[in-house]
Order: structure tokens, then sequence, then C-alpha cells
């Protein structure tokens, strides 16, 4: 790799991700100019964005790099320079592909989405990819033109946009390639179908996945698959304190818990992998879907990286999918603003087979992360039964199936695994994990 002059910034989320980077790259012999933030105190993204994109603009700087929660809006604050072509990339074939074929000058990154040791791979396989071909050099000349000729999204229909939705989500479920084979141009396993792949990203600060590990393997680190959870209403500031050092020994995926917690628990976390959650129209459903993205977007702001909304279950039960479409997407479009995932909580214990097939076809259709079984404040919880059903309902689609409600064994999880959940939720996790150790140990 040669030698390059790079801008690089980032926001408050972005600070930690951006200094490990700086080190890196100095240590591969680049030239960095560094735009802030300086520390973790809260800033606005947009600013240090175009900081970085005017550095490649003027041409003091040869490419740069920016980091924020989730890369998305420091790309469209440095594509407001003219001559700036940013790009976010979530893994290595997005970041090859937004060389060799767009020619990107500024990488952006969601410190939110990947960890430092993926970041790193990211970075190093952008700086050295080139673009050659002329195809992709005439297509980059038409982007650097004036885009008045072009059509205007918002004359697109809700049909077409439905469509290209559902064909960009089955091409995402059925590409089935690996980091490694992506950059030699050929197919590999895919995170849906090997276990092992999709455990081997997490170890390189993979947060999240398209698809979830395959159903059937057992994972040797099931605390990945928890989120360690709380939503007693009788709940303690120590209670939340204590379940947040729970999280953080034990490795869990998230820590759980009430809205009203949320600001502590980001504040506890800060510094580890373990993701912060929170619960949207709590445990009922029944607000309305403007109340759920108040809700949500505050959330966010105070530190949730995820969000399980329930559904408005009577809306469903009346056979009215159009407001529990509105109800779902109100919520989903706010996590999308906020680089958060969303899960959408079904109550199965409430609803017939064909309910939850629909709620299942409605959380796909408002582009929802994952389904979710249960609140756990029904008459029933997460069963394996329920987990196959709604796994055949969008795995297709690159959803994920979250068992919650009475999960309280390693046998528990194992069965939910087994019948597709890729997140358990549970109040027992400690317990659970500590089971699985012990079986471990016996085998």
């Amino acid at each position: 790799m040669s030698t390059t002059k790079i801008a690089i910034g980032s926001d408050h989320g972005g600070f930690n991700l951006k200094s490990e980077l700086i080190t890196f790259l100095k240590t591969k012999g680049h030239s960095v100019t560094d735009v802030g933030t300086d520390s973790t105190e809260s800033v606005d993204y947009p600013v240090f964005a175009q900081a970085v994109a005017r550095k490649v603009a003027s041409g003091e700087c040869e490419r740069g790099i920016m980091i924020d929660g989730a890369g998305i809006g420091s790309a469209m604050a440095a594509n407001k320079i003219p001559g700036v072509r940013a790009a976010l990339a979530y893994d290595i074939s997005s970041a090859l592909n937004s060389r060799e074929h767009n020619d990107a000058n500024v990488l952006t990154l969601g410190a939110g989405l990947i960890g430092p040791a993926l970041a790193k791979q990211i970075v190093e396989v952008w700086l050295n990819a080139v673009c050659t071909e002329d195809r992709h050099k005439r297509r980059v000349s038409l982007i650097e033109q004036s885009g008045d000729s072009a059509q205007d999204p918002a004359s697109l229909s809700d049909t077409d946009i439905e469509r290209i939705i559902s064909r960009l989500e089955n091409l995402i479920a059925s590409s089935g390639t690996g980091v490694g084979s992506a950059i030699a141009g050929q197919r590999g396993p895919s995170i849906a179908t090997s276990p092992e792949t999709a455990r081997n990203f997490m170890s390189l600060g993979v947060g999240r996945f398209t698809t979830g590990p395959a159903p059937g393997a057992i994972p040797k680190d099931i605390a990945k698959y928890i989120d360690h959870t709380l939503l007693k209403p009788s709940a303690t500031k120590d209670d939340i304190i204590k379940l947040c050092a729970e999280a953080k020994e034990f490795g869990f995926a998230a820590v759980c818990v009430n809205p009203v917690w949320v600001k502590l628990v980001a504040d506890e976390l800060r510094g580890s992998r373990v993701l912060t959650c929170s619960v949207v129209g709590f445990p009922l459903g029944a607000s309305h879907p403007e109340t759920k993205a108040f809700e949500t977007r505050r959330a966010i702001r105070e530190g949730a990286k995820e969000i399980d909304t329930v559904i408005n279950i009577g809306g469903l039960k009346s056979g009215n999918t159009d407001l529990v479409l509105k109800d779902i997407r109100a919520v989903t479009e706010a996590c999308r603003d906020g680089g958060a995932i969303c899960k959408v909580i079904i109550e199965t214990a409430l609803l017939t087979d064909e309910e939850k097939r629909i709620a299942c076809r409605l959380a796909r259709k408002a582009r929802a992360h994952f389904v979710k079984t249960s609140t756990g404040f029904a008459s029933g919880g997460a069963t394996s039964e329920d987990v196959d059903l709604m796994k055949s309902e969008v795995r297709e689609a690159g959803m994920e199936v979250k068992a919650s409600g009475g999960v309280r064994s390693f046998t528990d999880a194992k069965r939910m695994i087994q019948a597709g959940a890729t997140r358990i939720g549970a109040s027992a996790g400690v317990a659970i994990v500590q089971e699985a150790q012990e079986n471990n140990a016996n085998t």
C-alpha cells in the first residue's frame, strides 16, 4: 500500500474508533490530518464530515475518513461538498465496491455498526483499491455532472418503492458471499448457513448480521445471543447498575430496560461491546404510532442502539392491517434515522397462527430487523413452534427472530436457537450462561 495523505474526523460517537484508526494509519506510513472532534462530548457530525470533505476537495488531502454512529448522515453531509464522493462502508465488499466502481474519495464508517478490527480491514482495503475499468470511470463522470435530469424520487409510486425494497431484501438474503471470498470475487459461506462464519465475524468486531447464524448449532459463546433484561416496574437504580455489570462480565449482546433507564444504561455500558436496548409501547402496544415514534427517537438520543416495540395487537386482531403497518413503520423509520436496530414484538400468546404470519409479514414490509415473540407480560411466552413459524416468514428477507418470555434455562435457550432464534430475551441470562458453561465443561 502506498503512502496517502488522509483527512480523518468523527463526532463524539466515533471518537474512540477514530483514535484507533489514526494509530493504525500512522503505523502503515500514511500522513494523517485530524480535523476533530477531540473528545466524547456531544457535537454535530455534519461539521466534522464537511471539514474532512473540504480537505479532500481542496486537494490538501487525497482521501478522507469520517466516523459517526451509523455513517449515513456523515456521507450525506460530505457529499454536499463539490468534488467529493463519499460512501458508507459496513464491510469489506462494500468498501471495495465504493472504490472500484464509484472512485469514492471519502469513506464514512458507523462506530455503532462495526468494531475496530473490522474497521481497520475496511480502511486498508479501501485505501488500496483503485477504479480502473473504463465503464466505471464513465459512470463516475456522470455522478459529477448535474443531477437535474435525474428522476425525482418523490415521483416514484409506493408500489415502485415497495418493489425496489423487496428486490434489495431478496438480493441481500440470497447473496451468500463471505468476506474473504468477496475480495477474490468468489462465493463463500454465508452467515445464514455457517454459524462458525458468523462467530468469526463477531470476533472481528461485527455486531450485527443481515441474517443470523443458522439454527441447530448451539454456540459455546451463547451469551452473545442474550439480551439481559429487566423490565419489572419495581426495578431500582441499583438493580439496573447490577444488570449492566453482569452484562459486561458475561458479554451479553444487549441490556434491555424500560425507557426511563436508557441514559443510565448507556453510561454504564460505555466502552463495552454490550448494546443498550429499550422497549417502546410496552407492554400493551396500545399507543398511537406518533407516540411510539417519539418514544423511539428519545430513547435513541439517550443512547439506545436497539428498540423492541410492541405492535398494535388489537388493531391486528380487528383486521386493520393498514394501522398495524403504520404503527410498525413509525418505529422502524425512527430507528433507521437513528442507526438503531428495530425488533417487533408480536405477542404470540394472543394471536392465532395466521395472525402471527400476518404480523411477521407486516414487520417485513415495514423493514424491521427482527420479529420477537413476546413481552413476557401476556398469558404465555416463547415457544419453539412459534419461533419456527416466524422464521419461515421473515428469514428470506434477511430478518432475525428473538425469542422472549419464559426462557429461563440453557435447555429453554437451546430449544429456541434450534428452532431458529438468533436472539434470546431473558432476565435469567446469568443462570443460562452458567448452565451452558457447566454443560460445555462436561462434554
